[in-house]
C-alpha cells in the first residue's frame, strides 16, 4: 500500500450512492457575507460549465494516460489507440472519444495528497484541502463547491432557471455552509426514465393546484435541507424561496429546457438512452438555457448497476474486477461524452460551454491481482482530466507522468489550477474574498492559476 494512502474496504455500498440529492432554490440577502465588490458584475452570464463527475477515482491508465511500455504489472489489460490528434493516444475502450480528440485537451499531470474519496472530492470541487483528512470517506466540506460559488455570484435568474443543477443529484460531500442552502444544486433525478419530471415536479407556464402543491413540496424540501445542514447563518426566508420556486414552476423557458422529449429522437439515440447519455443531453439544454454549472453524478450508467462507481479495487465477494468494470462502463461514457462534445461544437456553443470530465484521484501504478481478478487502489499523486470547449485551446496534451504513470514528470498541476481555469471561464474572480460565519475572510482560491496552455 502506498505511503500516502489510507485503508479502503473497496467500493462502498450501493445505498451510499443512492441517497437523493439536495434541492434548494432562491437567493439570500448575503451581501454582508460576501465581499461582492470584487466579483460583482464580472461573472459572465453567458458561460456554463458541465462537469462529468466520475466519483470513485478513474484509473489514468485505463482512460487517458495509457502506459504501453511499462512492465505488465503496471500497464494493465488494455492497449492504447491513436486519436484524431497526431501523437495523442488514449485507452482503446474510448474509440468514439478518439475520433473527436481535436475538440478536447487532456491534462495528465494533476496531483494532490488526499487519498480518501470524500477528501479528494472536496479538494477537486472546492479548491480547499480538508484540514482533517477522513480515511472513512464520510467527510463533508467546510466550504462551498464551485457551483455554489457560481450560484451566489450570479444570483437568481429572472426566468426561473436554477443557476446550479445536479443530474441526478449534486455531489454529496459538498455543502454551501456560510453561503446558505439556497445555493445548493437543484437535483433533477434520472432524466432517462419514462415521463421524466425534474426533481419530481411539474413544470409548465400554467398555474393550477398541482403547481401550488409542487411549490409547497419545494418549500418542505428546503426546510428539511436547512435543518439537515444545521447552519448558523443569516436566516433564509421562505418568502424568498417561494418566490424563486414559483418562478421556476411557472416559467415556459424552464419547462422547455428540462423537456428533453423536444430533442430529435435520433440525437437522443446518439447520446444513448441511459442515465449518462440523457444526463449529458439534458446538461447541454440547461447550459443553453442559462444555468451556470451542471454537474453530472456519473457513478454508473444506471442507478442499480453492479459496477456502481469508478472505485476499482478487487472485491472477491462481489467479483469486482477492474477490467470487466471498464469493458462494461466505458462504452456508455464514450458514447455520452463524444456525443456531448460533437453536439456542443456543431451548435457553435464551444465558446459558451466548458466540459470537464474527471474524478477525485487516479489509481495505483501497480496492479493488484487476486482470485483471478485485477484492480488498482487509490492514488492521488497522478490523475488525468478531459477538457473540452470553453473557448480554450483544444487538441493537445498538457503535462505528463513518468514512465510508470505514478507522478507528474512535466508541468505538475493541482486541482486548484483546474478550478482557476473553470472560474476564469465563468468570469468569476477566483482571488476574491468572502467571509465565513465567524467573519474570517477567505479567498475563493488561495492558490492556483488558470492552465496557461489552454488559454
Amino acid at each position: 500500500m502506498p505511503a500516502n494512502s489510507h485503508p479502503c474496504q473497496g467500493p462502498l455500498r450501493r445505498r451510499e450512492f443512492l441517497r437523493l440529492g439536495t434541492l434548494a432554490l432562491g437567493g439570500l440577502g448575503l451581501s454582508d457575507l460576501l465581499a461582492a465588490r470584487s466579483i460583482a458584475g464580472k461573472a459572465d452570464p453567458g458561460t456554463s460549465v458541465i462537469l462529468f463527475w466520475m466519483w470513485g477515482g478513474p484509473s489514468q491508465y485505463e482512460t487517458w494516460d495509457p502506459k504501453p511500455d511499462a512492465p505488465d504489472t503496471i500497464r494493465g489489460p488494455f492497449k492504447p489507440i491513436h486519436t484524431a490528434v497526431p501523437g495523442m493516444k488514449i485507452c482503446e475502450v474510448f474509440p468514439l472519444q478518439a475520433q473527436v480528440a481535436d475538440k478536447f485537451s487532456l491534462v495528465r499531470s494533476l496531483h494532490h495528497q488526499m487519498s480518501a474519496h470524500n477528501d479528494g472530492s472536496i479538494e477537486l470541487l472546492t479548491g480547499k484541502t480538508p484540514a482533517r483528512p477522513d480515511p472513512t470517506s464520510t467527510a463533508l466540506s467546510d466550504h462551498p463547491d464551485f457551483g455554489m460559488i457560481a450560484s451566489h455570484v450570479r444570483g437568481k435568474q429572472p426566468n426561473g432557471m436554477p443557476t446550479y443543477i445536479g443530474i441526478p443529484r449534486q455531489p454529496f460531500m459538498t455543502r454551501p455552509n456560510y453561503l446558505g442552502v439556497s445555493h445548493s444544486a437543484f437535483a433533477t433525478g434520472d432524466p432517462s426514465v419514462a415521463n421524466f419530471r425534474p426533481g419530481g415536479l411539474i413544470l409548465d407556464a400554467g398555474l393550477n393546484s398541482s403547481r401550488l402543491d409542487d411549490r409547497r413540496g419545494l418549500r418542505s424540501q428546503f426546510d428539511s435541507l436547512r435543518r439537515g445542514h444545521e447552519l448558523s447563518t443569516k436566516p433564509e426566508t421562505n418568502d424568498s424561496f417561494e418566490e424563486s420556486a414559483f418562478a421556476m414552476l411557472t416559467s415556459p423557458k424552464v419547462a422547455s429546457a428540462f423537456d428533453i422529449s423536444r430533442e430529435d429522437p435520433r440525437l437522443r439515440d446518439r447520446y444513448g438512452r441511459h442515465l449518462w447519455g440523457q444526463a449529458t443531453l439534458l446538461a447541454r439544454r440547461l447550459a443553453e438555457a442559462g444555468s451556470a454549472v451542471i454537474t453530472i453524478d456519473a457513478l454508473a450508467p444506471t442507478l442499480s448497476d453492479r459496477y456502481f462507481s469508478w472505485d476499482d479495487h478487487i472485491n472477491p465477494q462481489t467479483r469486482w474486477d477492474m477490467a470487466d468494470a471498464m469493458r462494461y462502463r466505458a462504452p456508455f461514457m464514450d458514447q455520452a461524452i463524444s456525443a456531448l462534445i460533437d453536439d456542443v461544437y456543431n451548435r457553435g456553443l464551444d465558446q459558451k460551454i466548458l466540459i470537464v470530465a474527471a474524478g477525485e484521484f487516479g489509481r495505483t501504478p501497480r496492479l493488484v491481482q487476486s482470485s483471478g481478478l485485477i484492480g488498482r487502489d487509490h492514488w492521488p499523486d497522478a490523475m488525468s482530466a478531459l477538457i473540452s470547449g470553453g473557448g480554450l485551446k483544444m487538441g493537445q496534451v498538457v503535462g505528463s507522468t513518468d514512465r510508470q504513470g505514478a507522478y507528474p514528470a512535466d508541468r505538475p498541476l493541482t486541482p486548484k489550477d483546474l478550478l482557476a481555469t473553470i472560474y476564469r471561464h465563468l468570469g468569476i474572480d477566483y482571488r476574491a474574498e468572502y467571509r465565513d460565519k465567524t467573519g474570517r475572510p477567505l479567498p475563493i482560491l488561495a492558490e492556483g492559476d488558470p492552465i496557461r496552455e489552454l488559454i
